[in-house]
């Protein structure tokens, strides 16, 4: 008999979306591979479509769009609040691109999904409306539920407490105990093999391994106050290393390199990296927007962060959790009051203890196992000849 298929499908809008399936996609594939076939797929770009290609664009060119002018970040969330889930998920697959739509069905049909696990709504739209419908499960990586992740599926998974009690008392008629689950957040598998030694990282990584470090980083497009920040830092000439990672967006990258320090600033901008969780972890605080792999990877390693402004409204209740809920984080969005408050603690780095402690009191609500124990259970719901005594559903 086979085993049944599990499908990560990957969808690029935004890292956020894809640094949690790889560690769901890890965890599920070391615990359960010898009982369920694990697909991973490339969901938008593999079958060479057109309109699926561009409809995943699209997706991502929203998310930089929304960075850049956040005022249609607003809206956009706003409109979605307004509409409702139904016709706002409509609207965002179907009617927008309905050929993409078509290919996205079809191509769904095509891979066999006993159960897809997603960790954008788009796929598991495409999921819930197959003929023989597989089981759905999703990942929710932020601090509000929003419309578009509230669409039906059996399991949605999230990981902040706040996003979680906001569910169950604002949206009893859509979620349950037995359908929505509070789990750790999904950090990559890498991070627990991180070296803890600051210095070490540091001088690994090029800078001066004794110097209060700063990280910049606004999400895998780049789009934010980075560019500012830079500029008065450098021209303050403040005694610290400045880790400005740019991510795809080789304009600021190219601008930054142009940058010279004028002798006390250890300036090192950087590009889209492999090792961003050293680079963090490198770190004293952490600089940018309130994206939610961005605050939570920091916190994960005891980095306290400043939130430099908000995309959206869902990022803006990602910097609520983590400045009011957890504590490791505050909220500055003019540069320059930001750069005073770096001076501030690299004069005294004592100022940050309350928020470092914070974030390192989250420590533990990190990893993926029980994320995937969960879909296991589900799964097992429709397979019950797998259950071993370690599924969670």
């Amino acid at each position: 008999m086979s085993k049944p298929r599990v499908l990560f499908p990957y969808t690029e809008a935004g890292l956020g979306h894809i640094m949690p399936m790889n560690s769901i996609a890890d965890e599920f594939e070391k615990l359960y591979g010898d009982k369920a076939e694990v697909v991973r797929s490339q969901f938008f770009t593999e079958t060479g479509n057109g309109h699926l290609r561009k409809y995943e664009r699209n997706l991502a060119q929203n998310v930089w769009h929304y960075n850049r002018h956040p005022a249609f970040g607003f809206f956009a969330t706003f409109n979605m609040d307004f509409w409702g889930t139904k016709i706002a998920t409509w609207c965002s697959v179907v009617f927008i691109g309905p050929i993409a739509f078509k290919a996205g069905l079809r191509h769904m049909t095509e891979l066999k999904p006993d159960l897809v696990v997603s960790t954008h709504w788009a796929t598991n739209y495409y999921a819930m409306r197959m003929k023989d419908r597989p089981l759905t499960a999703m990942y929710c990586p932020d601090a509000k539920i929003n419309t578009l992740f509230r669409t039906p599926c059996d399991l949605l998974m999230t990981s902040m407490k706040l996003g979680y009690d906001r569910a169950m008392t604002k949206h009893r008629r859509r979620f349950n105990t037995q359908n929505l689950k509070k789990v750790p957040f999904l950090i990559r598998k890498e991070a627990f093999s991180i070296d803890p030694d600051k210095a070490a990282l540091r001088e690994k990584l090029g800078v001066s391994p004794d110097k209060f470090t700063v990280l910049l980083a606004d999400g895998g497009y780049g789009v934010g106050k980075m560019k500012p920040m830079v500029e008065e830092i450098l021209k303050r000439d403040l005694p610290i290393n400045v880790i400005a990672v740019c991510g795809k967006n080789e304009k600021l990258y190219n601008e930054l390199s142009a940058m010279k320090s004028r002798g006390n600033t250890d300036f090192k901008p950087m590009g889209l990296i492999d090792n961003m969780l050293e680079v963090i972890a490198s770190a004293d605080v952490s600089c940018g927007k309130s994206g939610a792999s961005l605050m939570a990877e920091p916190c994960f390693f005891g980095v306290p962060q400043i939130i430099t402004h908000y995309a959206n409204d869902i990022e803006r209740w990602i910097g609520k959790y983590y400045i009011e809920d957890v504590g490791s984080a505050i909220k500055i969005f003019d540069p320059i009051e930001a750069v005073d408050m770096i001076e501030k603690f690299a004069a005294d780095p004592e100022l940050l203890s309350p928020y470092r402690q914070a974030a390192e009191a989250q420590h533990s609500n990190y990893g993926a196992e029980q994320c995937a124990r969960h879909i296991f259970g589900l799964l097992c719901t429709r397979f019950p000849e797998l259950k071993d005594g370690t599924e969670l559903y």
